[in-house]
C-alpha cells in the first residue's frame, strides 16, 4: 500500500533533482529501485561527481568518505543533502523527522535504530551517518525481519556486520532473516579476514589460498571461537536445523553428521574441509569424485570402460540435438545404451533445447518439451517409469522462475500427464529453480547445476531436498581411446538412470495411421489445442475440433502418407501446417472467399489473394510453390503459372478452395520451397538442410515458420505449432512402429 512519507521522498526527488539527474519517480508511495536509483543520483549531485550512476559505487564512496566521513547536525553541508538522508530513512521504514532538511533528534534517534538493526551499533556507535551505512540505506535491503524469515539467520548477518564493517571491501548486508548471494559472500570475506587476508587482497572468492587455509581450520565436539561461530554461521545459513554458536557441542555435531550424510560427504561429524567447502560454495570440494557424470561425448565401449574404472556408475546423456551444426555426439548415438548396459552403466536422460534466457520458457515450450521428449525417450528405447531431466540453463532469477520456469514446468507436467504418465520429470538447474519447480510439485527429482557458482539461483541457496545429482566439475578421464571429458556428478541415490532397454526404434518412413490410435490421437490434439486457448467447439472460429481433424488428418491419410514417401517428409509436417490453418479459418474468411469468387465470375479480375481452403493458401504463394517444384523435379503433372495474370493465380486458388486433397499437397510443395529458401519469394531465409526424416528441433520449428511468413506472428505461432506437431509425431510414431 501507498505511503504518505515515501510518496513525498519521491515529490521531492522530483521537484529538487529531477532535471539534474536525468529521470523522475513515480510518486505513488511504493519504495522501488527507481527511487533508490534517482536518491543514489541525488547524492552524486550534492557531491559534484559528474558522470552520474544508478550504483553507489566506488567512486561515489570515495568522494563521500572523502568530503563527509561522518554526517550529523553539525555536518551535514547543506538542507538538501540532509534531505537526501530523510527521504531514503522513510523509503527504509524509518522515521527521518519529516524531510525538512534537519538533522534532528528524530532523525539522529532513527538512524541509531538503523545501526542496531545493522547489528553496527558498537563499531559504528552514535547517530552519525557514515558512509557505508549512507550506501546501506540507498539499496532494496532490509535490515528487519521480512517474509517469515529464520531468527538464527538474522543472528548471524547481524553478528557479520558487527565484526566486518569496518574492513574495506566488507559492506553492511541485510538483517532480513534470509540468506543471499550478498550475506553468502560476506561470509567468504570474513573467513579470509579471519585467515590473516589483508585489506584488498580478501576477495570474497573461494580461491586457493582460502580453501588452504580452511584445510587447517577443521573444528569438531569441544572446540570453542571463532572459527567455530563460522562454521556454524555456514550451518545456519544452509538451513540446517544448527544454532549460532561459538562451542561445538554435541547438538552441533549431531547436525553436521546429518548434513553430511544429505550431502553424500564422509559422515565424520566434524567441521572438516569437505563440509566447509559445501557450506561455502555450490560446487563444494571439487577434487570429491562423484558416481555419476554427464557430457556431450558418445560412450563407445573404451570410453564406458574408462568410466567404470574410474568408479562412474551413473551417465547423463541427451535425448536430442537440437542442431546439427556443433556438438555432434551430444544426442545418444546408435548403440550407445546398449554400449553402457553392457559396461554396468546406467544412463539417466535429460533434455535440452535452447533455453538459455527467460524468453525461451513457457507453458507453450513446456508442453512442447514435454511431448518431444517423451517422442525421443522411445525412440531411444527408454522404458516406462524413467525419469527425464529437462533442462534450466541459465542464470535464472527468482522472477524468472515464477513468470517463465514454472509455467513451462506446468506445461512438461501437463504433456507428460497427457501422454498417460509413463515418464517421471526432473529438473536441470540452479539450486533456487531445482527447488521452486519441486515445490511447485512439476518434478520429482533435481540435477543441480552447481558448477555454475556464480549462478545468483545458486550463491546463497541450499542444496535441494530432492538432489539426485549434484554438477561440481569438469574433469577428464583416462586417455588414449579411453579418454572423456566429462561433468563430474555426486549421486545421492534418488535417481538411479536405467539399465535395461528397449530395442530403438529405427527412422522409417511413415505409414498409414494405425486405427487403435486414431482416437486417442484426436483426443490429444484437441486438449492440446484447449490448452492454448481453442476450444473444441470452436469458438468463433468456423470449423470444430472434430471437423478439422477428420479433414487434415483422417480423411486424406492415404494422400498425406504417400507425399511423404515422395518427399521424404514426416506426415506430421503436412498434418501440424494443415490442422493448425483450418483451425484459424473464420467467417470473415469465408465471406472473403466468396467476394473473390464472385468478382472473378463477373468480371474476371482476380481482386484480392486472400488465403483460401483447408490449408489457408494464398495464389502467390502457390504459384511460386508449385513452379519452384516443377523446376526442380521435385513434382510433376501442372503448367507452370504466370503470377502475374489473374487468370493462373485465380486457377490455382481456386483449386486450393474447392480441392482438399490439392491443398495437403500444396503444404508438402510449399515446405520444399520454404526449405530451399523459397527463391522468388518474400521470406529471405536460407536454404535449409536436405529435407529429411531426422530434422531436428530447430529445424522442424523453421519450416513451421515458413510456411506462415518471415515476419511476427510466425515466429510466435511456430513455437506453439512445435508443440502440434509432436502431438502428431507420437501417433505417426506408434503407427509406423507397429
Amino acid at each position: 500500500m501507498a505511503d504518505e512519507m515515501v510518496m513525498r521522498a519521491q515529490r521531492f526527488v522530483n521537484t529538487t533533482y529531477g532535471d539534474r539527474i536525468g529521470m523522475t519517480v513515480d510518486e505513488d508511495g511504493r519504495v522501488g529501485w527507481n527511487t533508490m536509483y534517482a536518491l543514489t543520483r541525488a547524492l552524486q549531485v550534492e557531491l559534484r561527481i559528474s558522470a552520474l550512476s544508478n550504483s553507489f559505487g566506488p567512486t561515489t564512496l570515495s568522494t563521500l568518505a572523502a568530503k563527509y566521513p561522518s554526517l550529523n547536525a553539525s555536518t551535514v553541508p547543506s538542507d538538501d543533502f540532509c534531505r537526501i538522508i530523510q527521504a531514503a530513512m522513510y523509503c527504509k521504514g524509518y522515521d527521518g523527522g519529516g524531510i525538512d532538511g534537519k538533522y534532528n533528534t528524530r532523525v539522529a534517534a532513527g538512524i541509531s535504530k538503523l545501526k542496531a538493526d545493522m547489528g553496527v551499533e558498537g563499531a559504528l556507535p552514535g547517530s552519525d551517518v557514515t558512509p557505508k551505512v549512507f550506501k546501506a540505506l540507498l539499496n532494496m535491503d532490509a535490515y528487519v525481519t521480512v517474509n517469515s524469515g529464520s531468527d538464527m539467520i538474522r543472528i548471524v548477518q547481524r553478528w557479520l556486520n558487527s565484526r566486518h564493517v569496518n574492513r574495506q571491501d566488507f559492506f553492511i548486508v541485510p538483517c532480513d532473516s534470509h540468506n543471499s548471494r550478498d550475506v553468502s559472500r560476506s561470509m567468504l570475506y570474513a573467513i579470509q579476514y579471519e585467515l590473516g587476508m589483508a585489506d584488498g587482497t580478501a576477495s570474497g572468492v573461494f580461491g586457493s589460498a582460502t580453501q588452504a587455509g580452511l584445510r587447517s581450520r577443521s573444528v569438531s565436539t569441544g572446540s570453542q571461537g571463532t572459527w567455530v561461530s563460522l562454521f556454524s554461521a555456514g550451518m545456519v545459513l544452509n538451513q540446517r536445523p544448527a544454532a549460532f554458536s561459538s562451542s561445538f557441542d554435541s547438538t552441533l555435531a549431531d547436525a553436521v553428521a546429518s548434513f553430511q550424510s544429505f550431502a553424500k560427504l564422509p559422515v565424520t561429524g566434524m567441521g572438516d574441509f569437505p563440509t566447509w567447502a559445501s557450506l561455502l560454495v555450490s560446487y563444494g570440494d571439487q577434487s570429491c569424485k562423484g558416481q555419476a557424470c554427464d557430457g556431450v561425448t558418445n560412450i563407445t565401449p573404451a570410453r564406458a570402460a574408462a568410466l567404470k574404472a574410474d568408479g562412474i556408475t551413473y551417465v547423463g546423456r541427451y535425448l536430442t540435438n537440437p542442431s546439427t551444426s556443433s556438438l555432434p555426439e551430444k544426442a545418444i548415438q546408435p548403440g550407445e545404451l546398449q554400449t553402457l548396459a553392457d559396461n554396468g552403466l546406467r544412463c539417466f536422460p535429460i533434455y535440452q533445447t535452447y533455453g538459455r534466457d527467460a524468453g525461451g520458457f513457457n507453458y507453450i515450450a513446456g508442453r512442447t518439451a514435454g511431448q518431444a521428449a517423451v517422442n525421443a525417450a522411445l525412440d531411444h528405447g527408454f522404458q516406462s517409469g524413467t525419469r527425464i531431466f529437462f533442462a534450466v540453463d541459465f542464470d535464472a532469477l527468482d522472477d524468472d522462475v515464477t513468470t517463465s520456469v514454472l509455467p513451462h514446468f506446468k506445461g512438461i507436467q501437463d504433456a507428460i500427464t497427457d501422454d498417460g504418465g509413463r515418464f517421471q520429470i526432473g529438473v536441470y538447474g540452479p539450486r533456487n529453480v531445482c527447488t521452486r519447480v519441486s515445490r511447485a510439485g512439476h518434478s520429482s527429482a533435481s540435477f543441480v547445476s552447481d558448477m555454475s557458482s556464480g549462478f545468483s539461483g545458486n550463491f546463497g541457496y541450499p542444496l535441494p531436498a530432492d538432489w539426485a545429482y549434484d554438477q561440481i566439475v569438469t574433469r577428464t578421464v583416462r586417455s588414449g581411446d579411453g579418454r572423456i571429458a566429462i561433468d563430474n556428478n555426486v549421486a545421492s541415490g534418488r535417481d538411479i538412470g536405467q539399465n535395461s532397454f528397449d530395442k530403438p526404434r529405427s527412422v522409417k518412413p511413415d505409414t498409414r495411421l494405425n486405427s487403435s490410435v486414431t482416437k486417442a490421437m484426436m483426443d490429444d490434439v484437441g486438449k492440446y489445442m484447449e490448452s492454448l486457448g481453442y476450444p473444441s467447439d470452436g469458438g468463433t472460429r468456423s470449423y470444430q475440433h472434430w471437423k478439422c481433424f477428420q479433414s487434415t488428418v483422417l480423411d486424406h491419410d492415404d494422400v498425406i502418407t504417400e507425399l511423404s514417401h515422395a518427399h521424404a517428409m514426416r506426415k506430421a509436417l503436412i498434418q501440424t501446417s494443415a490442422y493448425w490453418e483450418m483451425r484459424h479459418i473464420t467467417p470473415e474468411d469465408e465471406l472473403a472467399w466468396e467476394a473473390v469468387i464472385l468478382a472473378y465470375k463477373t468480371t474476371g479480375i482476380y481482386i484480392r489473394d486472400t488465403s483460401t481452403g483447408i490449408a489457408k493458401q494464398r495464389a502467390q504463394t502457390l504459384v511460386g510453390a508449385w513452379n519452384h517444384c516443377l523446376s526442380k523435379g521435385y513434382v510433376t503433372g501442372r503448367p507452370i503459372l504466370d503470377a502475374s495474370k489473374d487468370d493462373d493465380k485465380y486457377s490455382i486458388w481456386k483449386k486450393a478452395h474447392d480441392d482438399e486433397e490439392f491443398a495437403l499437397t500444396s503444404v508438402s510443395v510449399i515446405h520444399m520451397w520454404d526449405i530451399d529458401g523459397k527463391p522468388g519469394g518474400d521470406d529471405k531465409s536460407p536454404a535449409m538442410r536436405a529435407l529429411n526424416l531426422e530434422y531436428t528441433d530447430s529445424e522442424i520449428y523453421d519450416v513451421l515458420r515458413r510456411y506462415q511468413g518471415p515476419a511476427e506472428p510466425a515466429f510466435t505461432e511456430a513455437r506453439k505449432r512445435l508443440g502440434l506437431y509432436y502431438v502428431m509425431e507420437k501417433y505417426n510414431s506408434i503407427s509406423r512402429n507397429r
